[in-house]
């Protein structure tokens, strides 16, 4: 998950590069006022979402499997507590009743 979202940025890093550079050369718009900075982020986001849908594809599905895998763990950890909860009321409730 780390390794994807490192690779993510390093896309939109590069594309904010590009896009600043382009923007200070005056072969892309500049933003109006102060609002340059804020262009150039939006720019750059706009750009590099794209890419990084198709570039980083099989490393999307390998986060999502790890996402998955530690989710599945998680939901049987807690079933396993249930199923402890269940046999302790159980025999909490035999001794009462046997009282």
């Amino acid at each position: 998950m780390l390794r994807y979202t490192l690779m993510r940025l390093g896309i939109f890093v590069g594309c904010f590069v590009v896009v600043w550079g382009l923007v200070y050369s005056g072969l892309a718009p500049r933003g109006l006022g102060d609002s340059n900075g804020m262009w150039v982020v939006l720019l750059a986001l706009l750009i590099s979402a794209p890419i990084s849908f198709v570039v980083l594809r099989k490393e999307r599905d390998r986060a999502s499997v790890q996402i998955v895998e530690k989710v599945d763990k998680v939901k049987a950890n807690l079933e396993a507590n249930r199923g402890q909860e269940d046999v302790a009321d159980d025999t909490a409730r035999a001794q009462g009743q046997t009282s």
